[in-house]
């Protein structure tokens, strides 16, 4: 085993742990495999995105069952076909008309904010605000009703009607995306 793959089982295992950095670690480092495989996949930006998000949501989630002994790059991909499939499955039953929408969201514990929270709730509004919308619509969205409206995690899952863990997800792609915006200025 390689020095880049021992680092890289060491940030699983601090993820498997809870550790929010190794988990935004993993994010940076795979979002480019996942959504770029599912560009090709599905011939659009949004499902991609939309996909991604999905997968690291999903795998984020079962990360204790992940096993070494597999590729984690493989892993993902894996999940990411599986979430794919499944779209297709619903979108085909909804347009027989037999679809039907019964996501429930459990009680979840919001995190605290953390260092990019505070960061982003100090910055300057007005400057914030054009930054803000240079993302694309769904990521505003979701930046606007944790940060401005200040709605917890379970109360953005509930508004958006969507899993807790996708909003998790696309709120920290969406604070990255922002970053590097804040830092291109």
């Amino acid at each position: 085993m390689n020095n880049t793959e021992d680092n890289l089982l060491v940030t699983i295992n601090k993820a498997k742990m809870g550790n929010q950095m190794a988990f935004s670690l993993l994010l940076d480092t795979f979002w480019n495999d996942v959504y770029g495989f599912q560009l090709k996949r599905t011939e659009n930006e949004n499902d991609a995105e939309d996909i991604t998000v999905q997968t690291f949501s999903k795998a984020f989630d079962k990360i204790e069952t992940f096993d070494d002994s597999y590729k984690f790059k493989t892993w993902l991909i894996a999940i990411s076909k599986n979430i794919h499939v499944d779209l297709l499955r619903k979108r085909k039953r909804n347009v027989l008309g037999t679809g039907g929408n019964n996501d429930a969201i459990s009680k979840v514990l919001d995190d605290a904010p953390t260092a990019e929270d505070r960061l982003i709730t100090e910055q300057n509004l007005a400057t914030l605000l054009q930054n803000i919308k240079k993302l694309k619509p769904h990521y505003q969205e979701v930046i606007n009703l944790r940060y401005f409206h200040e709605l917890s995690y379970a109360a953005i899952a509930t508004e958006l009607n969507e899993p807790i863990n996708n909003i998790k997800v696309k709120l920290l792609r969406a604070k990255k995306l922002l970053a590097e915006i804040i830092r291109k200025r």
